[in-house]
């Protein structure tokens, strides 16, 4: 079975996880946080336990429990946001001992085993609309609940994965645009009725971050600082200005790619997009290797909503897409969204790895 391991996949992800443990040494250097690179180095370790657990069970037999695994995502969620500590004006953690868990980013795997589970046993060869209603409630269900926490970044996280699966199992162009209709009018009524005044901010900051340069239009100003300052060999590590002198928030976070953009240059980028782009790739393999429709779907799901995560927030410190709460995935800080993308990282490689079993 080692022999059938990823093991291109798994280098690039954890050459990323430490590019990220550096980058993150660098960004908290000298600050009240700089032993976080250390508890980053012990959460990828407890990271590579949850990939080995996620890997060594056969992904059709946990596929079997999406539905028990779903109603336990949905009562935790629901349990969290009425019951978890108030953090940051928000909910979204609960404690189990001294640990912190947020259980938006595993619904994040859950909701892609559960609706490949469910579209792998269709047997029609194109989909309606009236085919996706279910599945689609069942994940906007879980999008709402982790939205009203309020996490819009990740509840958003949902919404490629379910079309990307949907997609696979044959839902039709018309019923795409169908779809992409009815999410601009529940996008316009969202704005109207959903979003807070916070969240309106950042999208105007966003378009002219001028009308708040020392508030929401903040982060945006100081990450193109960042970003462009770094030049073509970057200036070096922990000699980023933007960085160490304070100027860039959430830099070891949300912004941990400024960082590294500062110090690493066009090179850096480069080549850390040049990772990510091979455990996409290799995913993509992966989904084209899988032995039955549930593990492409799933693999397929995965790896959507990684490359969302990545290609937004590398989007957001460039100043191209409103700042959100998106974690760098494998890069930054933080033990919820290395475990998710580990368990999810698992499970690409469960398929891959079972393309020959009975």
């Amino acid at each position: 079975m080692l022999l059938n391991i990823d093991w291109v996949l798994l280098s690039a992800a954890f050459l990323l996880a430490a590019i990220g443990i550096a980058t993150i040494h660098s960004a908290t250097f000298g600050g009240s946080g700089a032993g976080l690179y250390l508890k980053q180095i012990y959460l990828v370790g407890a990271g590579l336990i949850v990939l080995l657990g996620s890997l060594v069970v056969d992904y059709r037999r946990v596929a079997d429990r999406a539905f028990l695994l779903y109603l336990a995502t949905a009562g935790v969620l629901t349990w969290v946001l009425l019951f978890g500590p108030r953090i940051a004006g928000t909910r979204r953690w609960f404690f189990l001992g001294p640990i912190q868990v947020q259980p938006s980013e595993i619904a994040k795997i859950v909701a892609a085993i559960f609706v490949a589970k469910i579209f792998s046993e269709s047997r029609k060869d194109s989909l309606g609309l009236s085919d996706i209603v279910g599945p689609g409630l069942a994940t906007g269900f879980l999008a709402l609940l982790i939205a009203a926490e309020p996490d819009l970044g990740t509840a958003f996280c949902l919404v490629p994965m379910f079309l990307t699966i949907a997609l696979l199992a044959g839902l039709r162009l018309r019923a795409v645009l169908a779809l992409v209709l009815a999410l601009v009018v529940f996008g316009g009524m969202g704005w109207r009725y959903a979003l807070r005044d916070y969240q309106k901010t950042r999208i105007y900051t966003f378009l002219d971050p001028s009308l708040d340069p020392k508030g929401a239009g903040y982060q945006k100003i100081q990450s193109q600082i960042a970003v462009g300052s770094g030049g073509f060999l970057g200036k070096g590590f922990r000699q980023g200005s933007q960085s160490q002198l304070g100027y860039l928030p959430a830099r070891h976070t949300d912004f941990i790619f400024s960082v590294l953009a500062e110090e690493r240059g066009f090179l850096g980028v480069a080549a850390v997009l040049g990772l990510y782009l091979l455990v996409l790739f290799r995913a993509l393999e992966a989904a084209r290797l899988a032995r039955d429709r549930l593990g492409a779907m799933l693999v397929a799901g995965i790896a959507t909503t990684l490359t969302f995560q990545v290609v937004y927030n590398v989007a957001m410190v460039a100043g191209l897409v409103p700042v959100k709460g998106l974690p760098l995935p494998l890069m930054s800080y933080g033990g919820a969204s290395v475990l998710s993308t580990m368990m999810g990282l698992g499970f690409i490689l469960n398929v891959r790895m079972r393309r020959f079993a009975n």
